[in-house]
């Protein structure tokens, strides 16, 4: 079926419902960002493959919102669709529940799938509408248009042991309990994918690049049951759920079980889905909170953080021999963004303990690196040769830890003008990276250093600074993140975050440098404790294309230590032709 075929069957099903507007989010029941195949409903329904967005449809029109990192992408791939974009935080765009109460009267109603709706989100929208007279309704109306979902994955669940996780399953829960009694709650679900393999040293492969499995995790304060399909636990997983004493019970009987909890305090996190509220809210008080193992998730102990450290050594050397190769074989070997991202997994796939991607590489030749998060596809894939820039951003999963880089570089003569631009960004990830700042400061306090260098020329980019960073887990993980929006989560030691200023120039080409950058302490003053931080990445920047008139003398310095260390850590595990070059590339300037 095309694009407008499934929105003309949806909307039959509409006229059949007496649904006005429907709506699709990006989500599945455990609020995922990258979902399992079975539930990639947006993507199905609007041809619109981006990670984040949502579409709504009525009777006569349909409208996709996404963000600033998509709005090339998506523009693309609506084409022809019958789905308009909506570029979401641009000036002008209207909010999507303001768009739908403007194109229904008055006793309308809206559906969306409860199971992948958040609650945060269904009270939201549920407020606005009943203000204008709307009802809102759980209907999942897809589930008899899109009949060949496929099923779930049937990949095995694995321990990740104590000796990679740097505490145990059982330490874990009785860390989250603690938190559990401090806001009165007797009974604490756990539903997103991430929490719940962090929690108990699990992993699996159920969902893309992410090293999760379909589960919830519903803890009391004497005891725990595990979601899961049981056929997928190994004998060491199931081993360790009992040393834990964990239970296990099959996936089809989470929410019976939830409708039997009867006058319980149930702690549920904000983004949980709405069919697991609506569940609990009838016989029960839900206490809507944060989960408190995310935040326990995303700092790092020294174990995990040592992890990551020896990860960085063996992606850093691949990362090496691929940067050689590329910039040794473009124009002289037939080439495709495409076949340069699966050259750039076999070299990373020598290295010990490389499990596969963290997430499908971004590889943009000139004009394509204009594209955020741009995905070539097998058969549209741009050839690449010995001419202009290339952006690269890819990442690894490792049994000690997830990585993360992103380099952009001269395959051939680029112009001044991309030199500068590259410069500016340069300095703004340099300037982050450098950053002093006081215990307590948030993440949208530390984004403007990053920016600065291209806000002075009046220039800017759509999407984050840094995002947090997973150990062998989500590339993308929260609460953290450096970007414009009042994120209210402090910066605190062991939290490891992206840093990746960009610059965007559309139908000419994208710049972006992307290391890894951990929080540590770096003194304490009169003025109270103040942190700084590491970076963990390793991988040389390209000298060519730095303006270095542009940097200052602090700046410099940073590169030309950063190099140092570069070359310490990497040469020994480098040899020949590949390593003089290397050597070249991180001599001082």
């Amino acid at each position: 079926m095309t694009t407008k075929e499934k929105l003309s069957a949806l909307r039959e099903k509409m006229q059949a419902n007496h649904i006005d507007a429907f709506i699709v989010y990006s989500a599945d029941p455990h609020m995922s960002e990258y979902l399992p195949v079975e539930w990639q409903e947006r993507s199905w329904l609007s041809g619109f493959t981006g990670s984040a967005g949502f579409v709504v449809v009525t009777r006569d029109h349909a409208a996709l919102w996404t963000d600033g990192r998509y709005f090339v992408q998506a523009a693309q791939e609506l084409k022809d669709s019958g789905i308009e974009l909506m570029k979401d935080g641009v000036e002008g765009t209207p909010n999507y529940i303001d768009w739908i109460v403007s194109q229904i009267s008055k006793g309308g109603r809206v559906a969306v799938n409860a199971l992948a709706t958040s609650h945060v989100n269904w009270k939201e929208i549920i407020g606005r509408l009943e203000a204008k007279g709307i009802d809102l309704v759980d209907l999942p109306l897809l589930d008899e248009i899109w009949t060949e979902r496929g099923i779930p994955s049937q990949n095995p669940v694995f321990v990740h042991p104590d000796s990679r996780a740097g505490k145990t399953a059982a330490e874990k829960l009785a860390d989250i309990r603690q938190k559990m009694n401090e806001k009165g709650a007797t009974v604490h679900v756990i539903s997103s994918l991430d929490d719940v393999a962090w929690t108990l040293n699990l992993r699996g492969s159920d969902v893309e690049c992410n090293p999760v499995f379909l589960a919830y995790l519903v803890l009391t304060l004497d005891d725990a049951v595990l979601f899961t399909d049981l056929e997928k636990l190994d004998v060491n997983a199931r081993k360790q759920l009992d040393t834990a004493f964990v239970k296990m019970k099959p996936y089809d009987e989470f929410y019976p079980y939830l409708a039997s909890l009867k006058h319980e305090k149930i702690l549920v996190a904000p983004n949980s889905n709405q069919s697991i509220y609506r569940t609990l809210e009838e016989n029960n008080e839900v206490l809507v909170a944060p989960v408190p193992g995310n935040l326990m998730k995303a700092v790092k102990n020294d174990t995990e953080l040592e992890g990551f450290r020896k990860v960085m050594v063996r992606d850093g050397v691949a990362m090496v021999k691929f940067l050689y190769w590329l910039t040794h074989s473009a124009g002289k070997e037939a080439m495709d963004e495409y076949s340069i991202g699966e050259k750039l997994e076999s070299f990373r796939a020598q290295g010990e303990n490389f499990v596969g991607v963290s997430f499908n590489s971004i590889v943009g030749y000139q004009e394509n690196g204009a594209v955020v998060h741009y995905s070539a596809k097998k058969e549209t894939a741009k050839k690449v040769t010995g001419f202009g820039s290339i952006l690269v951003d890819s990442g690894a999963q490792y049994l000690e830890g997830t990585t993360d880089i992103t380099r952009t570089f001269p395959l051939g003569e680029v112009t001044d003008e991309f030199k500068h631009d590259s410069t500016l960004v340069l300095k703004g990830m340099i300037d982050l990276a450098m950053a002093k700042f006081p215990k307590g400061t948030k993440g949208f306090h530390l984004d403007a250093l990053a920016r600065l260098p291209l806000w002075l020329e009046g220039k800017d980019y759509a999407h984050g600074t840094g995002h947090g960073v997973g150990s062998f887990m989500n590339v993308h993980e929260g609460p953290q993140n450096i970007r414009k929006d009042m994120n209210p989560t402090e910066l605190v030691p062991g939290m490891v975050i992206s840093d990746e200023p960009g610059f965007y120039v559309e139908g000419k080409y994208g710049i972006r440098h992307e290391n890894l950058i951990t929080v540590k302490e770096w003194k304490t003053t009169e003025s109270g404790t103040f942190y700084q931080f590491e970076t963990l990445t390793l991988c040389p920047f390209f000298k060519s294309i730095i303006v270095t008139e542009l940097l200052s003398e602090e700046e410099i310095g940073w590169l030309n230590a950063y190099h140092k260390t570069v070359e310490e850590k990497l040469s020994p595990y480098l040899e020949g032709a590949v390593k003089e070059w290397f050597l070249e590339m991180v001599q001082p300037l």
